[in-house]
């Protein structure tokens, strides 16, 4: 008996997202290479972390290796255009970079590949607080005041971060962007031979079998595994956090340490009520379906 299997096909771009960190045209023209990597993830679901991993495979283990700069956030409406693309056109080595848009507001080429990072909604919700609590004078200034912004001004957070989840979840990732959706997006598209899908809760249980497994998604053969490792690793990345932070960390009081937060899971488990969080699995279910929810929620090793 044959037994084929339906691949979905390859998405295409139906719509633009703008607000004070998105501008989705910077996608459009891209010029791609058939070894881009392209970091994806709704936000503060491991990015950074991913990327840090990507560019050590790719650098072999370089301590060196300035992520921020050599791995840009694409939609992200600043720096613009004129600076920002020529830069990464100019890269002369296999390019890394990162989107936070969901499938149908990004250019997607059938080559390169894409690694989707995906988060318990809580976890994003308590990380994304202590990352938009945090942000100093410079971080709003940047997106409120340089040209291009669309829609409204981004607004300093209360202190509760339980109020901040609430609202987070009742205007579906207000003041940032949607959630549902970007998850939902990407998961259709776990079929496609040039998308993984990799799971923070994984990174935490097994770093290194998840490290080994993008390297032979991104058929990469590394040398330096010992390096690449410790380079990879919460405390290494803490004590260097500056070279793992955007701007070195500039845009938050703390600086990079700031940004390279804590790295852990649960911390709404004391705060939310059981209602609460019975609520959000609800909501998952119904947004997701019960397999991307409970992938969502647990990763593949959990």
């Amino acid at each position: 008996m044959n037994i084929q299997t339906t691949v979905p096909a390859y998405p295409t771009k139906t719509r633009e997202m703008h607000n004070h960190h998105f501008d989705s045209t910077m996608w459009n023209g891209f010029q791609f290479r058939d070894d881009d990597v392209i970091v994806a993830t709704y936000a503060k679901s491991g990015t950074t972390w991913t990327q840090q991993i990507v560019a050590q495979l790719i650098f072999d283990g370089d301590a060196s290796v300035d992520v921020p700069a050599l791995s840009p956030w694409v939609d992200l409406r600043f720096p613009p255009r004129e600076v920002k693309m020529p830069a990464i056109e100019a890269q002369s080595h296999r390019r890394s970079v990162k989107t936070h848009l969901p499938v149908d507001a990004l250019v997607f080429s059938p080559k390169a590949k894409y690694i989707y990072i995906g988060r318990d909604g809580r976890d994003v919700a308590w990380s994304l607080f202590n990352h938009h609590a945090n942000a100093n004078d410079h971080w709003y200034g940047a997106l409120n005041d340089t040209p291009g912004l669309v829609g409204p001004r981004i607004e300093r957070p209360g202190t509760d971060p339980v109020q901040y989840y609430r609202d987070w979840m009742a205007g579906d990732g207000q003041p940032f962007w949607p959630f549902w959706e970007n998850v939902r997006s990407w998961w259709a598209l776990r079929d496609l031979p040039n998308v993984t899908m990799l799971h923070f809760a994984d990174l935490k249980c097994d770093m290194e079998g998840e490290i080994r497994r993008i390297a032979d998604f991104l058929e990469i053969q590394p040398k330096n595994w010992d390096s690449i490792l410790r380079h990879c690793s919460f405390d290494y990345m803490k004590a260097h956090a500056e070279m793992s932070a955007p701007l070195g960390g500039a845009l938050w009081e703390g600086g990079a340490q700031t940004f390279i937060n804590k790295g852990t899971n649960g911390r709404w488990q004391a705060l939310l009520s059981q209602k609460e969080s019975e609520d959000y699995e609800a909501r998952a279910l119904a947004e997701l379906g019960p397999e991307c929810a409970a992938w969502l929620k647990n990763g593949n090793l959990g």
